[in-house]
């Protein structure tokens, strides 16, 4: 008798595989039992986990909608047409790539289609923000490009701008990359590309953090300013790990080159699907608000951990991402990672400007789509406070972490 419905995956893999179906479980219980308050992490939906696990990981496709390097690619086209259209209607750009693997992929394309081997590139620092891809001698940007890196005011954190002015006054880079992974603001792309136009630059925004928000209607595009802007597709947009790019229609055919085949070989289509999922989420009134309420979470967050003694830089944040000194409670930022880790709070360090000490880095689009709102932000930075002056025993706020989390569950069910 023919089979009429597929077993769930997970029903296959606990048969066929079941060591690996514990290790998932695993993973489950933990983003279940504690508080994702890493800044680059956020819970996708059950339908893009849908189009991640679908059949369309099967199919090879190489190349771009009607011009594939392997047959039978009629349905991926179909669904990659998709969400390009649905990335640029959401972000009101003439053209999308939505094909980078990640966002550091997308940055490798955009240098590539811009730059060659020993250009001149202005960038954030990375001792105040800056990505890997922005200069670091470990990376391939450091090796191939010669970055030259602006910074922070010492006394608000905030970006100099003159100082952004001058550095390309006088080095007259090739391109100049906005964007940072630790910097809480909103950043003034208008004022970027007034410089960029003075010494005839490209300009390049990496908006990996901030384009969920952009996405929401919760922070300003870079779209209508930036020659090219690079993405990623998880973070507070929700959508699955990858990258993506947006740019004019000038630039289309020199970024598509510069994905495929110049960076990257076959897409990956189910991720391209996921994507597509993500963008036709975010266009709805209820990513709109639930946006807005991960910058709301955020404010009310720092000015907690402030109001407990932590030293929040720039004196607060407009987006989803905090960046704190522990130290005026008696820790550095790595001790204070593990003790919060200990007690269920998850979160990253990061480099704290003109300081040498580590501070940390942390983010609310995750418990937001959780559900939190302002009062749990409130006791969030209140357990915050008393772990890391050791107030309360590790497994006493553990137990108070799995509690909160508890109520808010990522996947009910």
């Amino acid at each position: 008798m023919p089979v009429t419905h597929a077993p769930a995956p997970a029903d296959v893999l606990r048969r066929q595989d079941p060591e690996l179906a514990d290790i998932l479980l695993g993973e489950l219980d933990r983003q279940s039992t504690t508080l994702q308050l890493i800044a680059a992490e956020n819970f996708t939906s059950p339908a893009v986990l849908a189009a991640l696990g679908s059949v369309l990981a099967n199919k090879y496709a190489e190349g771009y909608p009607g011009a594939r390097h392997h047959g039978g690619c009629e349905i991926v086209d179909v669904a990659e047409r998709l969400a390009v259209e649905r990335a640029r209607a959401l972000f009101g750009a003439e053209h999308a790539n939505v094909q980078s693997h990640s966002g550091s992929s997308a940055v490798l394309a955009a240098y590539a289609a811009l730059l060659r081997p020993g250009d001149t590139v202005l960038a954030l620092g990375l001792p105040y923000g800056g990505h890997l891809t922005h200069g670091s001698p470990a990376n391939f940007s450091g090796r191939w490009f010669d970055f030259v890196g602006y910074g922070v005011d010492a006394e608000t954190g905030l970006i100099d701008y003159d100082q952004v002015r001058t550095l390309a006054r006088s080095h007259r880079p090739k391109a100049i990359v906005c964007g940072s992974i630790a910097y809480p603001r909103h950043i003034d792309y208008a004022l970027f590309r007034e410089v960029a136009d003075e010494v005839g630059a490209y300009l390049i925004a990496d908006a990996a953090h901030p384009i969920g928000l952009v996405a929401g209607g919760a922070a300003p595009s870079p779209v209508p300013y930036a020659d090219i802007v690079c993405a990623t597709t998880h973070k507070v947009l929700r959508g699955p790990r990858g990258g993506m790019l947006l740019c004019g229609s000038e630039l289309a055919e020199r970024v598509d080159r510069a994905v495929f085949p110049f960076t990257q070989g076959g897409a990956q289509m189910h991720t391209i699907a996921a994507k597509a999922v993500a963008f036709g989420e975010a266009a709805t009134p209820a990513f709109a608000a639930y946006a807005h309420q991960v910058v709301a979470n955020a404010k009310v967050l720092a000015a907690g951990l402030a109001a407990e003694g932590l030293v929040v830089t720039t004196g607060g944040t407009d987006t989803h991402l905090i960046t704190a000194d522990p130290a005026p409670l008696g820790v550095d930022g790595r001790t204070a990672r593990g003790r919060l880790s200990a007690a269920g709070m998850v979160l990253d360090c990061c480099a704290l400007p003109h300081a040498d000490a580590r501070g940390l880095r942390l983010g609310t689009a995750a418990v937001t789509t959780q559900g939190m709102g302002e009062k749990e932000m409130s006791h969030i930075a209140a357990l915050f406070a008393h772990v890391l002056r050791g107030e309360v025993e590790s497994q006493k706020a553990r137990d108070q972490v799995r509690e909160l989390a508890g109520r808010f569950q990522p996947y009910p069910g």
